[in-house]
């Protein structure tokens, strides 16, 4: 976990008159949440990289997600963190959106390619998605699994009983599987970190984006 000496003002806006300033040392959690003075904060808007996950930045696995979480260490770092509550989510954190100097940190956060724009719940990143790609920024620059597809994979963990295809990245980003009784079956590895997983179909191999071994 990465900590920033940076003043947080994070405005609750409870109700029209109501507000709660927060101020001390701002802790990195990962590439989008952030904890001060106790409080959990996730930032609008942007989705980043799991801490654990890993990319293929040009054909190379790297810690995308340890880099994000320091891209946005290095973001925060900059000067006064302002944040303005938006809401809270499931989990209990406040969601808000958070500005160094007056620039928007979820924006930079997206502009560096170290964040997806989270467009479930809003589409002001969209652009600037569109423009790191297309500039091959951070996790652009190779093949990347979108943070939210990487959770629900995790969330498998290891082969359920009859689940035996295993689902598997190789060195160029391409998603595989494996039947049983093929010839790389034994050999194949499944790392549910790097976005890897069993399946128990070929249908549902297929729909998460994994095409077939040709032996």
């Amino acid at each position: 976990m990465l900590i920033i000496r940076s003043t947080l003002v994070l405005l609750l806006l409870a109700g029209p008159a109501a507000a709660l300033t927060l101020s001390g040392q701002a802790r990195v959690t990962d590439g989008d949440s952030l904890v001060i003075a106790g409080e959990r904060v996730r930032l609008f808007g942007i989705d980043a990289p799991e801490l654990a996950q890993r990319c293929d930045a040009s054909g190379r696995d790297w810690a995308c997600g340890a880099w994000a979480a320091e891209v946005l260490a290095g973001i925060v770092g900059r000067g006064v963190l302002a944040c303005e509550a938006v809401d809270t989510d499931r989990y209990g954190r406040t969601v808000a959106r958070c500005a160094v100097s007056g620039r928007d940190v979820g924006a930079a956060m997206v502009q560096a390619g170290a964040a997806t724009a989270y467009a479930k719940y809003s589409r002001d990143y969209i652009g600037l998605e569109r423009d790191a790609k297309a500039q091959a920024r951070g996790i652009w620059s190779g093949a990347v699994t979108a943070p939210g597809e990487y959770r629900k994979v995790a969330k498998r963990g290891p082969a359920p009983q009859g689940c035996q295809i295993k689902g598997n990245i190789n060195a160029k980003g391409v998603r595989i599987y494996h039947m049983p009784g093929q010839r790389d079956y034994a050999a194949t590895r499944v790392s549910v970190a790097k976005g890897e997983a069993y399946f128990c179909s070929a249908a549902e191999a297929r729909a998460a984006g994994f095409r077939a071994a040709r032996r």
